[in-house]
C-alpha cells in the first residue's frame, strides 16, 4: 500500500487519475487506437486478493451510450469491450500488450451467464485526462 492523491477525476467516463509520490516505477504506455481482437493480459487485484493476471482480447472501441459513475446519464462515452475474466477489483487495472502496452483500462465487468468479458476506458480518453491540469481535487466532492 502506498499514499496517493487524487488529481483528476472524469465522473463521465469513471475515471481517476492518481499521483503515488513515492511509486519508484516507471509509467506504463498507452498504445494508441489498438486494434481490435489485440490479444492481451488483464492485470488486477480481484477480489481483495493477490495481483492476478488473466488472458484477455479487446474488442472495436466504439461510443457507447450509458450511465455515468454515479448512475446518471444517459451519457455517451468512448469504451473498449474485452473478452476475458474480469471480476470485482479488477477496475482501474490494465489490459496490457505483449511489449507492455496499455490496450485499455478496466472499469466494468459483464454479468450474466455468457463469456467472461467487460468493458475499458480507451486509450483515448485516458490521455486526455493525463493530458488535462493535474492539480490535487477532493476525492470526497468530485463530481466531474
Amino acid at each position: 500500500e502506498l499514499p496517493a492523491q487524487v488529481v483528476a477525476f472524469n465522473a463521465t467516463d469513471d475515471l481517476a487519475l492518481l499521483r503515488v509520490p513515492t511509486l519508484d516505477r516507471p509509467p506504463l504506455h498507452l498504445r494508441a487506437n489498438p486494434p481490435a481482437s489485440s490479444p492481451g493480459v488483464l492485470l488486477g487485484y480481484p477480489e481483495d486478493g493477490p495481483f492476478d493476471a488473466q488472458a484477455a482480447r479487446i474488442g472495436e472501441t466504439q461510443n457507447v451510450v450509458t450511465q455515468n459513475a454515479y448512475g446518471n446519464g444517459p451519457v455517451t462515452r468512448l469504451l473498449t469491450p474485452l473478452r476475458g475474466l474480469v471480476r470485482p477489483g479488477n477496475s482501474g487495472g490494465p489490459v496490457i500488450a505483449n511489449n507492455g502496452e496499455v490496450l485499455t483500462t478496466v472499469f466494468a465487468g459483464t454479468t450474466g451467464s455468457g463469456p467472461h468479458g467487460g468493458y475499458g476506458v480507451a486509450n483515448a480518453t485516458v490521455a486526455a485526462l493525463l493530458a488535462g491540469p493535474q492539480t490535487p481535487v477532493s476525492s470526497t466532492t468530485c463530481d466531474g
